[in-house]
This record gives structure tokens, C-alpha cells and sequence, in this order.
């Protein structure tokens, strides 16, 4: 029998539904993932097998073949630990059979049985609404995956005993409430600047239309100082608008503690920064600072010196 756990794999901020096919057959003792895994999904064998120890479970001296499909998309990433290690729970009869059906999972085994938090979580949260399912994730990330609707169920577990238990009734997991990251100090107020009216006026006109900006002038003429400030004047971020900003920020990792931020985002990259740095991509793909800065700022502080711009 085939033990079936659904999952995601990442195009940018889009994501696709993976099947988790385990299957415990007799055997020569084995351990194998097939379906295109990097390097960091083919070493979740190893997490897998020492956090099930450490949760009292014990693998069988069996052929076990774990199957990623669709086999021909590349699967990135750690957040594949988790459904494989249900998938096998599963198997086993650690838990019932039909505990994940209808749920995505994605997290991140310790050794010692721990759930880590991963990259991604709102965007899996928002697909997996749109295909009527619940999710399953890390403690830590979810009242991220609580902005995706009120509706989805989801499961947010610290550790995969918390998970056996809830699935056996003896430990039962409240829903995550989402949450709004506390700003940590005053922000910065463009009418906090004396003076510089017309460079001020500028900034309106920008912030109003939209509209790219090109400041010139002499070190310390004070170009920083209103660029930083120009997130101030913005409109607040719409309910779709914010969403789009914290999936961008959800794949890159850059959400803490699963809290999304309502501010605009300001991004500054050093004129160092390489050019898949600036506009994404690299071997895994990931978001740039262009991406990043989606919805708010973009401030490129001596703009001659970037590579490939000018």
C-alpha cells in the first residue's frame, strides 16, 4: 500500500502541488527518495530517521522508497521533511491513515524531533485554500499561514509527538490567530525634516503618482535622509496589497515569527550588491531586492556605481 501526503514545491512566490508517495515494501533495509531531490532533500532521510528516534517511533528493517511527484520538477528545499515523515507515521500506524488526507504539510525536522519554521508557508497556506485543503506547518509560522483565510483549517505543531497526539485525540491543537509585527521604534516622519521644501514637494509628487525619483546633490545635502523618510507619505497597505508583500517576504524568509508587517517596504541595497542580488534569481531562485521592495521603496544610494545600470 502506498501512503499518499500532499505538499508544494516553489516557482517564485507560485506554488505547485507535490504528491508524497510512501511505500514500505519487503526488502533489503533502504532508505530511498527518488522525484528530482536537491541535496537538502536527499539528506531529510537522514533528519527524518533521528527524529522519529527521538519520538519513540522506530523505522522498519524494510525497503522504503519515498516518491516526490510529479517526478520531473526539481524539489528544493527542507520543508519536505515533515510530510515525509507523517507519510511514514502514517505507514507505520503511528497515526491513523486518513490524518493528513485532505491536508498540505511543510516543515522542517530536528533531530530530536522538532519542528523548524521554513520560507514559504503563506504562499502554501493561500494554495492550499485555493484547493480546499488545510495545512499543516511549523508552531512558528502559524499565524503567518492564519492570514490566508479565516476558513482553512490549520494545524501548527512544535514537534511531531504534539502532531501524534492531536491526530490521536489526546492533545488537541487550538487554530493559530494571525498576527501583526509591532513596529519597534517610531518610524521615520517626513515632517520631521526643517526646511528643503522643494526636495519635500518632490517627494509628494512621487509618492502621489507613483513616479520613479532622481535625486543629485553633494554628500550631506541630505538625499538619504528624505529617501528614507518617503515611505511616510504612502498610502497604507490594501488587504491585497499586504498579501502580496508578506508572500514575497514569506519566500524569501524574511517573516519573523510568523507576524506580517503593514508598513511599506524600504529597501536599500549597498551599490556592491551583484546583479541576481538586485532583480533574483541564482541557482535557487529567490527574490531580489526589486521584488522586495514591491510596493514600497527602492533606494539606490549612489546609482552610478551599480553594475549594469548605468
Amino acid at each position: 500500500m502506498v501512503q499518499r501526503v500532499s505538499t508544494v514545491a516553489f516557482e517564485g512566490i507560485e506554488v505547485r502541488p507535490v504528491d508524497v508517495q510512501v511505500q514500505i515494501a519487503p526488502g533489503m533495509p533502504a532508505f530511498t527518495i527518488v522525484g528530482l531531490p536537491d541535496k537538502a532533500v536527499s539528506e531529510a532521510r537522514e533528519r527524518v530517521r533521528s527524529a522519529m528516534i527521538a519520538s519513540g517511533l522506530a523505522l522498519p528493517a524494510r525497503r522504503i522508497t519515498i516518491n516526490l511527484a510529479p517526478a520531473d520538477l526539481p524539489k528544493e528545499g527542507s520543508h519536505y521533511d515533515l510530510p515525509i515523515a507523517l507519510g511514514l507515521m502514517a505507514a507505520i500506524g503511528a497515526i491513523p491513515h486518513d490524518a493528513v488526507a485532505g491536508l498540505t504539510v511543510l516543515g522542517e525536522l530536528g533531530l530530536d524531533g522538532s519542528i523548524a519554521p521554513v520560507a514559504g508557508v503563506l504562499p502554501a497556506a493561500i494554495g492550499a485554500n485555493a484547493r480546499g485543503e488545510g495545512l499543516i506547518c511549523p508552531a512558528a509560522c502559524g499565524p503567518e499561514a492564519a492570514w490566508a483565510s479565516p476558513e482553512i483549517e490549520i494545524i501548527a505543531a512544535a514537534s511531531l509527538i504534539q502532531l501524534a497526539n492531536h491526530f490521536k485525540g489526546t492533545q488537541v491543537l487550538s487554530r493559530p490567530q494571525p498576527k501583526i509585527l509591532e513596529a519597534a521604534g517610531a518610524a521615520l516622519d517626513l515632517g520631521d525634516i526643517k526646511g528643503q521644501e522643494s526636495a519635500k514637494r518632490a517627494l509628494e509628487v512621487a509618492a502621489a503618482g507613483g513616479h520613479n525619483l532622481l535625486m543629485v546633490g553633494p554628500p550631506g545635502a541630505g538625499k538619504s535622509m528624505l529617501a528614507a523618510r518617503l515611505p511616510s507619505i504612502l498610502p497604507p497597505l490594501a488587504p491585497a496589497e499586504l498579501l502580496e508583500v508578506s508572500m514575497i517576504a514569506s519566500v524569501a524568509g524574511e517573516i519573523e515569527g510568523g507576524a506580517l508587517t503593514n508598513r511599506r517596504p524600504f529597501r536599500a541595497p549597498h551599490h556592491s550588491a551583484s546583479m541576481p542580488a538586485l532583480v533574483g534569481g541564482g541557482l535557487h531562485a529567490r527574490p531580489g531586492e526589486v521584488s522586495l521592495a514591491h510596493h514600497g521603496v527602492l533606494f539606490l544610494d549612489e546609482l552610478p556605481e551599480f553594475s549594469g545600470i548605468m
